[in-house]
């Protein structure tokens, strides 16, 4: 299988995704990490797990540099970091402004959970090669 090792999407930020400070809002930040973790997820992995497994968030580290604006539009990178540490996977996020600077940059802490029992299962080797090159 040919691994995904990284993900992009565009996103855009409207009227709702705006706070009283005039640009888009912390929690929105947040919301879009979701967002293209999740796509990137069922992008990559093998359909099997996509459909036994779900992912859920540990911590967030988010790393605020500028602010976007009404209209304006990113570009979501993301990728996952070194090898997994039992059912966690660190996932790595940029979100670039079509100026070329870096908006937002986060890295999240992932555990993998089984659907059936809500339990945490250790990344297995065939998850890990759908994330790698």
């Amino acid at each position: 299988m040919m691994g995904m090792p990284s993900y992009e999407a565009r996103l855009t930020a409207g009227p709702e995704h705006i706070d009283e400070l005039g640009h888009v809002n912390n929690a929105v930040w947040v919301e879009w990490i979701q967002q293209v973790a999740v796509a990137h997820w069922r992008a990559a992995a093998p359909a099997d797990y996509v459909d036994s497994h779900v992912w859920v968030v540990i911590r967030h580290e988010i790393d605020y540099l500028r602010s976007l604006l009404p209209g304006d539009s990113v570009t979501a990178r993301t990728w996952v970091g070194d090898a997994p540490q039992g059912a966690r996977f660190d996932r790595h996020m940029e979100f670039t402004g079509d100026d070329g600077k870096i908006r937002v940059r986060a890295r999240t802490q992932w555990a993998m959970l089984d659907k059936t029992n809500g339990r945490p299962q250790r990344v297995p080797a065939e998850v890990v090669a759908a994330f790698s090159a």
